[in-house]
Parts: C-alpha cells; structure tokens; sequence
C-alpha cells in the first residue's frame, strides 16, 4: 500500500474469536437471554469477560506495536461495529448487580423505582436480585439494556486506551459505527450509545449500506452522515459502504453507472472527510462471497472499478475545497435510546416502532432539502437550534422535559411525536393527565389513546388527495385547552378531539401531533413547522429528487451539492450568487440554467 501511495488504517482484530480460543476458553463465548452462543459466527463473545479482554489486549498491543512506525499507516480503528451483542451471562449479572446498588443505594430505592413489588418482584437483598434472563419488568428490562450500552461504550473506550498508548501522536483512533439494520442502514442503532462511545474516539466513522439501482435515494448516506457529523460536531470519515451488489445471491443489484461517483460525493455533501469501500476484492468463499467489492472475483478491472478511480482522480483535483465541509445547522432531531429500549417493551403499533417514526420524520426533512443535526437527551447544546424534531419521547427525566419546555418559552420551536412525556427516566408511567410536563407548553391534555388502522381528517385541512387524509396506527385523543388546533380527527365517536395540535408558548411554538400520519400530511406538518420556524429558505424550492446539500469549506467559502437522485434529467436555475463549478473550473451566474443528467452531481463554490 505504501509503494502504491495508499493510506491505511488498521482495525484491531477483536470482533471475531480464533478457533483456539473458543475451544481452550468456550466461557467467552455470551450468554445471552436465549442461551449459550456458539461458535461460528463472529461477535459471539462477551465483551466484558476478563479471559476474552487478556487475550484482546494481548493481541491489540502486539499489532499495534508492529505497525506503529510504518509510515503508511495513518490511524485505527478499534474493533467492529461494536455493540453488546445481548451478553448476559454470569459475570454481566454481577456487574449488573453492582451498578444497581451504586446507583439506587438501597433495594427499597430500586423496588420504589422500578415497581418491583408487582407480582412479588421486590428485591429484598443485593444478592437476591435475579438474571435479568428471566425478567418480565420493562423499567428493570430497559435499565439492563442501559447497562449493555454502557459495556459497550466501555469497552471502546478500553481499547482507544491501549492502543492511545502505542500510536504515534499523528496517528488518529475511531470506529466504524453502524445504523440498526433493515436489509441495509435504517435507523438509530439500539445497541450502542454512539455519542457516548465517541467520546473516546478522534473522529467518529460510521458504516453505511443502501439500496440501489432505481431504489436509490440517498436517504441513508445522508442520515448515517448526519448521526456521525453530529457525534463529535466535526467531520467523520465512512469507514465502509458498497460498491457492486450487497445481501446474498439472490438478491444482487448491481449499481448504475454514475451511481458510485453520485453516492460518494453524496457522503462529502454531508461532511464525510473519506470514503472506503468494503471489500477491495469480491471474497472467493464463506459467507460474505456476494458482497461484492470493487474489483468481482476475477480480480480485474471493471467499470465500477473504473468508476472509483474516476472518484479518487477528482478527489486530487478538488478535495481542498470539499473536505472538513461545516454546517451551521438550525434543525436538529432529538433521538433516545431510552425511549427505542422501552417502546420495545410496550410498543404502540406491530406495524410500526419508533426508528420508523424517526425515519419518516427525517425523510420529510430530507426532502424538502432541510437539512439536520442530531441530538440526544444528554446533549447540552440544544439552544443553538431553532427547530426541534422530536420522536416518540416515551422516557424522559423532568430535567430534560423542564429543558425542552424552556428552549420552547425562549423562543425555540418544537414539534412533538405521539407517546412523548409518557415515563420518566425509570420507565415509570407519570401519574399526571398527558402529556404530563408538557401540558402547559403543549396546551392540551389527553386521557386515553387507542390504536387504529385509519381515521380520516375533518375537512381535509392540510389539503392532501382525499385517500391520503387520514392517520393510522396510533391516535391519542387530544382536548385542546388553549392550542390551536390543526386536525381534529373524522370519526363517528372520536371527532370531539383533536389529532394534531400547535400552541404559542412564550416566544416559541410547540406542535404536536397525537396519530401517526399519513406521509403527506405528515409532509404537509414538517412544511408547517419550518416555516413558522422561519427556516424556509432558497434551498426548499426545489425538492426530491433534487438534492441540495450546503456546507463552509477550509476557505471560508460557501459549497453547494446538487444531486440528481433519479433516472430523468433535471433542468433548474443556479439559486445563488456567482460562483464555480468545481469539477468543470466554469463560472456560473445567479439564474443560470443546471442541467443534470440522470444520477448526475454538481459542486459549486462561491
């Protein structure tokens, strides 16, 4: 790599147990609520166990010492989309055991929290607690998931250590991070604490997988960017993304010309710094045989091969203009883990949960070209946004609902997903009429909820086709006091309430919605509050699949990425200034015609 001019990071080795080790020490291998994992597949192991973790570092610290002075070698990245892999055997229990009794002192202080004392759960002695294997508490249940995260952000930070401590100072550490997995990256990952586990990185990676072909959107590029960017606030590096066909072999989608260089350049326009492939070559044999790499299995050069090359030869050219790209953001979307665990105790749909919510939200917001940060309840910069996107706030300490009720009275603006302010931080169901602490900045109240599969509008109000006029899945009934009301719901029993409401509370607005919306309405409400946020803009005159992506580069000039994520061309007017076209050199006018060419880009600096 290095006779070749190629950078390298090396990852440590620590996702995958040698056969040896899992014969010589099988109590490595977790235990998990379902049982004793066996070997074969990889991340198999208890993280936490102190004969895995000898043998870890021992390996870790003799790489590492190897390549340290190798002068191709520019960074590492610890371990492999790490999580807790749900190990709970033995020695997590113990430990579980122990990070309760530091946290709550007393058993009648867990007992009071956690509602123990229901069908005799109580816990009468530290060690009398149970192997949460067995447990059917949800606020125990999702404290125990807590614990897990943090074994994982534990771990990371371990591993960042050792090898901190052999790495040359210009030598970097980070880890490639992942989305929770749909057949592809989808949504807020559940089993990592990722702003958490960041901390003890230089730079934040992330791993992104999509559909392709005339199912490319970009949506995911854009929201794994977004979730990375916003870890550290800085740049991050995509530590690996496909090139040819992902999954099996029955389901191989080779993409279409010009969509690798669109996807990469996609990846800058969010703030990415690198872009790598996984893998380099098509692997011959074992179980990632069609996940096909840049070069396919005979190993030659081929047009998506090709393809990156043309990548990288632009990249010489214009990679000063485009690289540690930062954005000043005024929205951001504010997403817990807390509140993912607990759904997944007592959801509010089987058709839907909450990373479909988040989801839904964050292609609106896309798609209109707003673009986003991300935050999470232990974020403290908050202030700095005009526009909050909130999603189910199922579990919520009163400090983080007081915060957000104060960032809405100063003048912030918030719009509200069903089911938030339900639970405190213990999963507790609050003993207050809903939504509890948000009453007074929300300006109604609720009492009963239900779920359907679709309630009609009255009067169609946010003037959709008519058999998109309804929400479905979830619908809280809503008695306005002093909001206004957008949506009140058309049903023979329900139509008294409201569906969807928005109310000024001190200088800021708060908008909630109580269903689950159809997708236009919901575009029609994301729409509403951007605009009342004072956030509509240039950029949301156009909208998919044109694509515009805003950025400062390391010269203090304004970037602007337009990316054509369809199979037709696109013909629109230059917004902005004067300014030039990167990758041509040619200058362009305020109105001047872009023509886009199918899965085509255009970078343009002012």
């Amino acid at each position: 790599m290095h006779d070749a001019g190629i950078k390298v990071i090396i990852g440590t080795p620590t996702y995958a147990l040698p056969t040896w080790l899992a014969r010589e020490h099988p109590e490595v291998l977790a235990e998990t609520r379902q049982g004793k994992n066996r070997y074969g597949t990889r991340q198999n192991m208890d993280i936490s166990h102190p004969i895995y973790r000898f043998y870890a570092e021992r390996v870790i610290r003799e790489l590492v010492s190897h390549v340290s002075g190798h002068p191709a070698v520019i960074g590492y990245q610890v371990d492999n989309e790490t999580k807790h892999y749900n190990t709970a055997g033995p020695n997590v229990q113990i430990a579980f055991q122990k990070y309760l009794k530091e946290k709550f002192k007393t058993t009648d202080s867990l007992n009071r929290a956690f509602g123990l004392n229901y069908w005799s759960n109580s816990v009468n002695a530290w060690e009398d607690l149970p192997s949460t294997n067995g447990n059917v508490n949800n606020s125990l249940g999702c404290e125990f998931s807590k614990f897990q995260r943090k074994l994982v952000t534990e771990f990371l930070a371990w591993q960042a250590e050792i090898v901190r401590s052999l790495k040359r100072p210009d030598q970097f550490i980070t880890q490639n991070f992942d989305l929770e997995w749909r057949n592809g990256s989808y949504g807020w990952q559940t089993d990592v604490d990722h702003f958490e586990a960041a901390k003890a990185m230089d730079i934040a990676g992330m791993d992104v997988y999509h559909p392709t072909q005339d199912h490319l959107t970009g949506i995911e590029i854009a929201i794994a960017g977004d979730i990375a960017r916003s870890m550290k606030q800085k740049n991050y590096l995509v530590m690996e993304t496909q090139a040819q066909s992902i999954i099996n072999s029955q389901t191989q989608e080779l993409p279409y010309p010009g969509q690798l260089r669109l996807q990469a350049f996609s990846h800058f326009a969010s703030g990415a710094n690198m872009v790598a492939y996984w893998p380099w070559h098509s692997i011959h044999n074992s179980v990632e045989t069609y996940w096909k790499g840049l070069l396919s299995h005979d190993m030659q050069p081929n047009p998506t091969y090709n393809e990156a090359k043309t990548i990288a030869t632009d990249l010489k050219r214009i990679g000063s203009h485009i690289i540690n790209l930062q954005k000043k953001n005024k929205v951001a979307i504010l997403a817990s883990n807390e509140s993912i665990t607990a759904l997944m105790w007592h959801g509010f749909s089987f058709n839907m949960d909450y990373n479909d919510v988040l989801r839904k939200l964050y292609e609106s917001l896309y798609k209109m070209n707003v673009e986003c940060d991300f935050v999470t309840p232990g974020s403290l910069d908050i202030e700095k946004y005009k526009l909050l996107i909130i999603p189910p706030l199922y579990v919520a300490s009163d400090a983080l609902l007081e915060k957000l009720n104060r960032f809405a009275f100063n003048g912030g603006h918030i719009l509200y997903a069903f089911k938030s302010g339900f639970c405190d931080e213990n999963v507790r169901v609050r003993m207050d009429m809903m939504p509890a602490m948000l009453r007074e900045a929300t300006g109604f109240y609720y009492q009963q909820f239900t779920n359907t599969k679709g309630i009609s509008l009255k009067d169609n109000p946010f003037q959709v086709d008519p058999d998109k006029n309804f929400v479905s899945e979830w619908a809280e009934l809503l008695v306005p006091e002093i909001a206004d009301v957008l949506a009140w719901y058309d049903h023979p029993y329900w139509g008294k309430y409201a569906a969807i409401t928005q109310n000024k509370y001190g200088k800021g607005v708060v908008t909630y919605f109580g269903a689950m919306p159809s997708d236009e309405v919901l575009n029609k409400l994301v729409e509403n509050v951007v605009k009342k946020a004072g956030l509509w803009s240039t950029e949301q005159e156009y909208s998919f699949p044109v694509i515009l992506r805003n950025g400062i580069n390391s010269y203090g000039k304004k970037i602007h990425y337009f990316l054509n994520y369809s199979s037709d061309p696109v013909n629109l007017a230059y917004p902005y200034e004067k300014g030039k076209e990167l990758l041509s050199g040619s200058q362009i006018l305020k109105g001047q015609n872009i023509s886009l060419e199918p899965w085509e880009f255009r970078i343009f600096e002012d």
